[in-house]
């Protein structure tokens, strides 16, 4: 698949809407066939960036979902499968929160992808994963379901 040929949708964990992409049957059935990504921001997680003592292994230093964010990520998993998208593979930020929801999407094995991390506080770093993220998007060779949840930032 050429990144030309990719559609990234984007999944507002506030509305659970979909936008700016096509709707309705075209676009789940499209995400069925595996043309189409969707690239979706962690749930909801109070705050903005982590605190100063953050560690990338450490849930405890970094900012977290809430529960109001927990049932975000649960309820678009159940949109996905509503949908007929039982399965899916699922790409994560190494962030706590972006791998929470990952996990309660309930769509499969979530698999760490760097590409994903946030660089917030880092922006040096933006042109080299975007690069990274595109590489892998390109590389890509199945008809699988394909979400990735990272940040707003990305």
């Amino acid at each position: 698949m050429t990144l030309q040929r990719i559609l990234v949708c984007l999944l507002s964990v506030w509305g659970l809407s979909i936008a700016p992409c096509a709707v309705g049957d075209d676009l789940w059935q499209g995400l069925k066939r595996g043309e189409y990504v969707v690239i979706m921001r962690h749930a909801s997680a109070p705050g903005i960036g982590d605190p100063a003592d953050f560690k990338l292994g450490d849930c405890s230093t970094q900012r977290n979902l809430s529960d109001g964010g927990r049932r975000q990520a649960t309820e678009i998993g159940a949109m996905f499968r509503q949908h007929g998208i039982l399965k899916a593979h699922v790409f994560s930020s190494q962030w706590c929160r972006c791998q929470e929801t990952a996990q309660l999407l309930k769509l499969g094995e979530v698999t760490d992808l760097p590409a994903l991390n946030s660089f917030f506080e880092t922006p040096q770093h933006a042109k080299q994963q975007t690069a990274a993220l595109k590489a892998f998007l390109n590389a890509r060779r199945s008809s699988t379901p394909l979400v990735l949840v990272t940040h707003q930032v990305n």
